[in-house]
């Protein structure tokens, strides 16, 4: 079966993961029938599909009206009519191993021989799930994250007999809406997110337990100085504490004491009221930047970052499986396999040998492909190799780029589960593309942001908070690379541009921008300045007064305000932006190369200089240019009444 013949799927359950997970296929194009066990259900799914449908038609992010959309979902309580023309079935009932089989023994019994049955589950087998049918190699892991509408993530599951062509149809559908999947090439509990990111809360509550950290200093150090977007005992209560008690009993591993005390006392988190913060009565979650201090960040790390080195040895995920999985799935600042990297394995391994001789647990036993790295030298970042190989072509883990036939060179800001906010490997991406890049094959550059939300919502705070002064003062290379590039730069903005988004467009030549895109500069409001050319690309732009009052007030206002400002070129209305970025850009890929450097470079250096000085270079460029055989072709061309054929000589 190929993605090619999934027309119709079914979903069996219409709980928050079921109606979802029938809202996101119905979006994709896909006919989809939803099925629960009681009329209610059935309805309330609907209802929950219709409203969602409604606010995302209100906010412009769908391509079609909601209508439409829905006009494809079915509803019924009749599981064999669900399933008996579906080429695709999801599961998304409780998770309990029995109700699961049950269920896949039914759909079996009544799908399509042909048809692919998927589930949902977020920990439980899949080989455990299959046995239950008479096509275990049909059978797959669907793993949405909660919720499918927002979250990107789909884990690709295999169980034991899934056939790759199972496994690649699923991953292939989930492209198809949109989604961004992973494989999981072996049934592993917990799969790939949860088994990182599990231990990313139960070793501080090891810690905890053993009276080694407060609760609020170990939330305050992995959100302030290691830049996760909550701390472990904030996502404890957030998922609720009972989720990841059952996780490690349904795996018999150990479960810390502090959490097995909030179980037996059904304080569960933020559900209960109550949890490791105190909902009811208290204050909510109360930890402050100078709670920080003495928490060992690093065990947490090095175990996360073991579990990851396991996952890789054993076939059961790639690093940028891995990492992929870290990012959008847990919405970690980087993923853990280039954390490792960063921080040195060495380092990660030595830390996990000295817990394993203090403490004695298996968590802390080095894992074989760890050790073998290690042993072999290839100890991450620096040694031009770990789980990533950075000596001949690095990765890029924050950008999507390729040269088109026109030689535009397109580059997307691919961090969009952080509304494409820059993040120090960002910058440096961004700065390594365009040194290393052939300027020759390129006519010009246009930079957008992934998704729908943002070209660049800003830089990644969080990311910077554990830095040296020094370091953070280098952001700007970049952006002056960026200024600096021999060929035309575009920015592309639809949705926020702001603080480091702005500061990267305002680097670029010319600025385009959907009219309701939210321009800004807010870093005084968080306690900073921008720092990376704001203050004085946009002086040269808009003059003192408006430069002041931006950044004084942190002002925020709509790209249309932006246009009549001076700061973009362009603002558009959203069905106008495509079609306006594309004539720029064509105009730009026309024109000759060697005539558009210079006139960058003139206008660029001739704004430092006094007016006769700037005219001196203008008119030296352009005695340069007219003795080229680009100024000749364009002169015939113009002549013969034809597009000329520059070639930047």
């Amino acid at each position: 079966m190929t993605i090619e013949t999934v027309q119709r799927v079914a979903v069996l359950g219409a709980g928050s993961m079921g109606h979802g997970i029938a809202e996101v296929a119905a979006m994709g194009g896909y006919d989809v029938t939803i099925r629960d066990i009681e009329q209610e259900f059935v309805d309330d799914g609907y209802d929950q599909i219709e409203w969602s449908l409604e606010k995302l038609e209100e906010k412009g992010r769908l391509d079609e009206s909601a209508e439409d959309i829905l006009a494809r979902v079915d509803t019924t309580t009749d599981l064999e009519a669900a399933v008996s023309d579906a080429d695709l079935v999801i599961e998304a009932v409780p998770e309990v191993m029995d109700i699961k089989e049950d269920t896949f023994s039914s759909v079996d019994e009544h799908a399509p021989d042909h048809a692919i049955l998927a589930s949902n589950t977020s920990s439980l087998s899949i080989s455990d799930i299959a046995s239950a049918t008479d096509r275990p190699e049909q059978v797959v892991g669907l793993h949405f994250f909660n919720p499918p509408v927002k979250m990107d993530l789909v884990e690709v599951t295999y169980g034991e007999a899934t056939s790759d062509e199972t496994a690649e149809t699923a991953y292939a559908w989930a492209e198809s809406i949109d989604k961004t999947p992973i494989y999981v090439r072996k049934d592993v509990h917990g799969f790939v997110v949860n088994t990182v990111l599990v231990p990313f809360m139960e070793e501080a509550a090891w810690m905890r337990s053993e009276d080694e950290t407060t609760i609020q200093e170990a939330d305050a150090t992995m959100v302030y100085e290691r830049g996760f977007p909550m701390g472990p005992f904030e996502l404890n209560d957030f998922g609720g504490i009972d989720i990841g008690y059952h996780f490690r009993a349904e795996s018999d591993q150990p479960v810390p004491p502090v959490v097995e005390e909030k179980v037996d006392n059904e304080n569960l988190g933020k559900k209960s009221g109550k949890g490791f913060y105190d909902y009811d009565d208290g204050d909510g979650v109360d930890y402050l930047p100078e709670d920080s201090g003495d928490f060992d960040w690093l065990r947490t790390e090095a175990v996360m970052i073991n579990k990851a080195a396991w996952l890789i040895g054993n076939d059961v995920a790639t690093p940028e499986a891995i990492d992929t999985g870290c990012r959008l799935g847990g919405s970690f600042p980087e993923g853990m396999c280039r954390r490792g990297d960063r921080l040195g394995l060495d380092r990660v391994l030595e830390k996990l040998e000295d817990l394993h001789e203090e403490y004695g647990a298996e968590r802390f036993e080095p894992c074989e492909y760890l050790i073998e790295l290690v042993e072999d030298g290839w100890t991450g970042e620096d040694a031009g190799k770990g789980f990533y190989d950075y000596r001949t072509d690095p990765p890029y883990h924050y950008l999507e780029w390729e040269i088109d036939d026109e030689g535009v060179l397109n580059v997307v800001l691919s961090r969009e589960e952080r509304m494409n906010s820059m993040s120090e490997d960002m910058f440096m991406e961004i700065d390594r593309l365009l040194t290393s890049v052939d300027t020759d094959e390129v006519s010009c550059v246009v930079f957008e942001g992934a998704g729908d939300r943002a070209f660049s919502s800003g830089a990644d705070i969080t990311g910077f908070t554990s830095g040296e002064p020094t370091e953070i003062m280098e952001v700007d290379e970049m952006f002056q690379t960026v200024y600096e590039f021999e060929r035309p730069t575009v920015a592309k903005i639809d949705g926020f541009c702001l603080g480091a988004g702005i500061e990267l467009a305002l680097a670029c030549d010319i600025r385009i921008a959907t009219e309701d895109s939210l321009i800004g500069t807010p870093e005084t409001t968080l306690g900073v300045i921008p720092g990376g050319g704001a203050t004085q690309r946009l002086v040269r732009l808009v003059g003192e007064a408006r430069t002041k009052e931006m950044v004084f007030r942190g002002m925020q206002f709509d790209a249309a305000q932006a246009e009549e400002w001076g700061i973009v070129n362009h603002a558009v209305p959203a069905e106008e932006f495509e079609a306006l970025v594309d004539e720029v850009v064509s105009d730009l890929t026309a024109n000759a190369p060697l005539a558009l450097k210079l006139a960058k470079d003139v206008i660029h250096d001739g704004q430092e200089a006094g007016l006769e000085a700037a005219l001196a270079m203008e008119k030296k460029s352009f005695g340069l240019l007219a003795t080229t055989d680009d100024m000749y072709e364009g002169v015939t061309a113009f002549r013969q009444n034809r597009e000329p054929d520059f070639q930047g000589e």
